[in-house]
């Protein structure tokens, strides 16, 4: 069967695409940007990669039209600005291109969406739905609340909040009662449902088997964790503070917490339906699905993250764009030291960042991370997806993976933080063993160069004690 995967470089996406190709499907990958997905992995699969913008149609014209089902997984919560009309334009301008394919079934995974009062997020994803819906092919929609699983958006803020909070002063949609479901569960369903006639032209509602508050959450998480935590809920949290309360405490951006905010006021109770024993899904209990996401990191084995989609322009504009680094206006700090140890010196470079932190001066980096987050940046706490490897795209603490390449001896990063211009931190290894390490950045008007003045004394420290360490 041939499938069509959009929103493969997602979180979703990632997921399922390794469950599809082992199923035997051939499947073509939708993606913005192909220098962001990494197939190296699938050599003896049937995978192609499209690149095209749903919200740009005439970008559109080269997608295949000979595919049997697709998947639509495009979602826009973290973008910047009013995601409900770029995700009304995708879904139009897919329906419209999935008219002229021969492809028999339409598989979108929705949010559930029961409660007469909803969110802007849940709006959104009704509104698309019902887009989707006025197309000829016939259309399975999956609706799910909470997705529990390493690397999810959900798993990682009650992860944030009950490993870094002792004592919780919290808002009280912390009572908001919800029914978490397992990734795994999430891909079972969304492959169980793939050409399955009955599921045509309806709707179902996919969740675990317990039906918890957000406070319950995480309690259940601090208990498999084996953390004391003490939770108080006040009425006083307005919904901009509650965005902020996320923001600061957890990796998320602001316009994502502001999102979810507004989503978490509001109960998302699903529909009862038999959807799991007419497919066989053995549906996970929640502390279950907390113990598998934590095997998943320990093993460094967690397939994708939430932080591997962005609203961040440099996406948009893509990020091979971004692998040239300007040579003219701009302003370096080079270093080099010899490397006795090449392999280990490469081993040390892909594996900087996150918990191992940047070899010098974390505190610094720490403090710089704390600034970020004062002036609406991503700061340091999204870390790293796996200790040792790193793919286009990956977050990086608040870096941006532009190039990861092993066989080159060349990791590239794009600064994702708040700053008066553009950064790039570069490393390589050239054939005598030396490491070369090149901070580059392009100001901005005067308040760049000052930036770059001020920063000048930390540079000289903090680069050059990075780099003893890493050829060390």
């Amino acid at each position: 069967m041939k499938i069509l995967l959009t929103g493969a470089t997602g979180y979703i996406g990632k997921r399922l695409l390794p469950a599809l190709i082992e199923l035997g499907h051939e499947v073509v990958c939708l993606v913005r940007d192909k220098a962001r997905i990494d197939i190296s992995a699938y050599k003896d699969a049937k995978i192609d990669i499209v690149e095209a913008n749903l919200v740009k149609s005439d970008t559109m014209q080269f997608l295949p039209k000979d595919i049997d089902v697709a998947y639509y997984l495009v979602h826009s919560m973290s973008t910047q600005g009013d995601f409900s009309e770029i995700e009304l334009k995708s879904a139009d301008n897919f329906t419209k291109y999935l008219d002229t394919t021969s492809a028999k079934q339409l598989i979108y995974l929705s949010g559930i969406i029961n409660e007469k009062e909803l969110s802007t997020h849940l709006k959104s994803r009704k509104a698309v739905e019902e887009r989707l819906r006025k197309g000829k092919v016939a259309t399975t929609v999956l609706r799910a609340g909470i997705i529990i699983g390493s690397g999810s958006a959900s798993f990682e803020i009650i992860r944030d909040l009950v490993e870094k909070l002792p004592i919780m002063v919290a808002p009280k949609w912390l009572k908001t009662r919800c029914q978490p479901i397992a990734i795994r569960n999430v891909i079972e369903f969304l492959t169980g449902v793939l050409e399955k006639a009955e599921t045509y032209n309806k709707h179902f509602d996919i969740y675990g088997p317990d039906l918890l508050s957000y406070k319950q959450m995480l309690e259940q998480f601090a208990k498999v964790r084996k953390l004391k935590r003490k939770i108080i809920i006040v009425p006083v949290f307005t919904p901009k503070l509650s965005s902020y309360w996320l923001y600061f405490v957890t990796s998320t951006s602001y316009d994502l917490a502001k999102n979810l905010v507004d989503s978490m006021k509001i109960d998302v109770i699903p529909e009862e339906n038999d959807l799991s024993q007419k497919l066989n899904i053995q549906l996970i209990p929640y502390v279950q699905a907390i113990d598998m996401a934590f095997e998943k990191i320990e093993q460094n084995l967690v397939l994708s993250s939430w932080n591997d989609s962005s609203g961040n322009s440099i996406f948009r504009n893509g990020l091979s764009k971004h692998i040239e680094i300007p040579k003219f206006g701009v302003l370096t700090d080079k270093q080099e030291m010899k490397t006795n140890n090449p392999e280990e010196a490469l081993k040390r470079i892909f594996s900087i960042g996150g918990k191992n932190g940047w070899y010098y001066g974390d505190w610094l980096w720490g403090f710089r991370g704390f600034l970020d987050k004062l002036f609406g940046g991503v700061g340091l706490r999204r870390g790293r997806k796996n200790a040792q490897q790193t793919s286009p795209g990956d977050a990086l603490d608040f870096w941006r993976v532009i190039l990861s390449s092993k066989e080159q001896k060349r990791l590239l990063l794009y600064a994702e933080m708040k700053l008066p211009g553009e950064a790039w931190l570069e490393f390589c290894i050239d054939k005598k063993g030396i490491v070369h390490q090149t901070a580059t950045f392009r100001p901005l008007g005067i308040a760049g160069r000052l930036y770059w003045i001020a920063m000048l004394p930390f540079h000289y420290f903090i680069f050059r004690g990075m780099l003893k360490r890493i050829v060390q």
